[in-house]
């Protein structure tokens, strides 16, 4: 790729990258024999980060100092030794004190609400936490008053939903990813999950 940059020489027709296209958020759940768990979310944030990189490692900043505002008396407002409101939030359920699920949701603003839809799948309804993650998804665009769902939502729930003044929009991509390992209590069985969605998996060792 070096070879062909020529800077006397405008070029328009360069080819098309063969990776395939991938969002910039990593998601990993780890537990050990112990029992110590780890939940791990890291991310770039936009497209090259912040366009920087460490002069020795090469290793690429992220920019999520782009959630700061420059408002004064804002939540969000920028101030030394502040973090911004970000949506890298890797998850660590617990019960009397004791850790019981390390979980992870990625999807940009949709990480906080698939946060929701994962516990509520799990601890309201029942599902295991493969069939949590498997499970159709829906989610409110922040930005205006459209929601969106995912294709395998049935279409008469959608028609419902309209008739009710509902404004749905059917997801043009699978809505959001999640990885988590289930602490069982009874057995200390270790029980994980991978959503199809991404290209994560679950592992043992």
């Amino acid at each position: 790729m070096r070879g062909l940059i020529n800077p006397d020489k405008a070029q328009f027709d360069l080819p098309s990258s063969p990776l395939p296209p991938h969002k910039s958020t990593v998601y990993v759940s780890v537990v050990d024999k112990d029992r110590n768990a780890c939940s791990f979310i890291n991310t770039v944030f936009h497209t090259f980060g912040a366009g920087l990189v460490a002069p020795q490692s090469g290793v690429l900043f992220q920019c999520r100092g782009q959630g700061f505002v420059v408002q004064p008396g804002h939540p969000n407002c920028i101030e030394p030794g502040k973090r911004p409101l970000h949506t890298i939030i890797p998850g660590m359920l617990k019960k009397d004190g004791k850790t019981i699920m390390p979980f992870g949701v990625m999807g940009g603003e949709y990480q906080a609400f698939g946060h929701m839809q994962l516990l509520t799948r799990m601890l309201d309804y029942g599902l295991d936490i493969q069939q949590a993650q498997d499970y159709p998804r829906f989610f409110p665009d922040p930005f205006s008053d459209v929601i969106d769902i995912e294709e395998a939502v049935p279409e008469q729930i959608c028609a419902a939903l309209r008739a009710k003044g509902h404004n749905i929009r059917r997801a043009r991509v699978p809505v959001g990813g999640s990885q988590a390992i289930w602490i069982d209590e009874q057995t200390g069985m270790l029980i994980a999950g991978s959503d199809p969605r991404k290209d994560g998996m679950a592992a043992g060792y």
